[in-house]
């Protein structure tokens, strides 16, 4: 199906009744009348030639093609919202940089894809990448030497004068020499990780990671045994790798060090880590815009029938 500026808009108003779950509140938060809401919806429907919605007397829900027609939906206008962005960024400025500060660990899985994406979108805007502790990257969008970063959710005293918004969770996974006791575990309890030294990342430059271990370890009522600090994931595999202890690192790290050690989940599942974008509002360039959009696509989760969309 060619899809038109009409189109376009039947697409927005569709998701916004999606997520809304409720014709009216969406027609509030679209500033249209419900009827004419509603009737875009049905000629939606009628162009495809099958339902989306299953109706209610007080609410609507996706019905299992709406729900895959919905993730559908919601690709193609963040493509097209990403492709204006880029498109200004041309406009604008021709040829560009782009300054990105990320966390190798975290962000393993999604960085490279959203990088190839934004390439598509905006051969002409060079991106350059910055592997940096959580405080140098905050510190970095508030001088403007960074336009755009991803990192492990930092405390809200942290963010201020910043923005932070929420891409993926990663679990929390035990990283073991492959000859450690534990190695030979399908599950850990924290418990017995808090029994082991403790290899960790450096405190002075990560301190939401000790923040973390605090808020983990108060429900065992024991305290972290840390036996060595490390400036990066490396470094903090290395040192497991050669004995120093064991570590409590996102499941996203296994990428990174590979057969070298071990992962082992911790059971019962602890808190995950929530890793985003963080940038200044005022200094939002149309390119970094681009790269959160394509970020953004990368990152989203699958739509099933009847799960309400976030």
């Amino acid at each position: 199906m060619l899809i038109a500026a009409m189109e376009l808009r039947h697409l927005r108003y569709f998701i916004a009744v999606a997520r809304e779950e409720n014709v009216s509140r969406a027609a509030l938060g679209l500033h249209v009348s419900q009827p004419a809401l509603s009737r875009q919806i049905r000629d939606l429907e009628d162009e495809l030639g099958f339902p989306l919605l299953e109706r209610s007397a007080k609410s609507v829900r996706l019905t299992e093609a709406g729900a895959t027609f919905a993730a559908e939906a919601i690709a193609v206008l963040q493509r097209v919202d990403a492709a204006v962005a880029a498109a200004r960024t041309v406009a604008t400025s021709g040829q560009g940089e782009l300054h990105v500060g990320y966390a190798p660990s975290p962000t393993v899985r999604f960085l490279s894809p959203t990088l190839r994406a934004f390439q598509a979108l905006a051969p002409n805007v060079r991106v350059l990448l910055h592997d940096l502790s959580t405080q140098e990257m905050l510190a970095g969008l508030r001088t403007e030497t960074l336009q755009l970063a991803f990192l492990v959710r930092p405390r809200r005293a942290m963010l201020r004068g910043l923005r932070f918004e929420q891409l993926v969770r990663d679990a929390l996974c035990l990283a073991v020499p492959h000859k450690h006791p534990l190695a030979r575990r399908k599950t850990v309890r924290l418990a017995d990780a808090g029994r082991e030294p403790l290899v960790t990342y450096s405190r002075k430059e990560y301190p939401e990671y000790h923040e973390s271990l605090a808020e983990l370890f108060a429900a065992t009522k024991a305290s972290p045994r840390i036996a060595e600090e490390h400036d990066g994931i490396n470094s903090v595999i290395s040192a497991v790798e050669a004995g120093g202890g064991v570590a409590l690192l996102s499941e996203s790290a296994a990428c990174l060090a590979g057969p070298r050690i071990k992962f082992i989940p911790i059971r019962p599942a602890a808190t995950q880590f929530i890793v985003g974008a963080a940038w200044s509002p005022k200094a939002l360039l149309p390119a970094a815009e681009a790269f959160l959009q394509c970020a953004r696509k990368i990152t989203q989760s699958d739509l099933r029938p009847n799960r309400r969309l976030n």
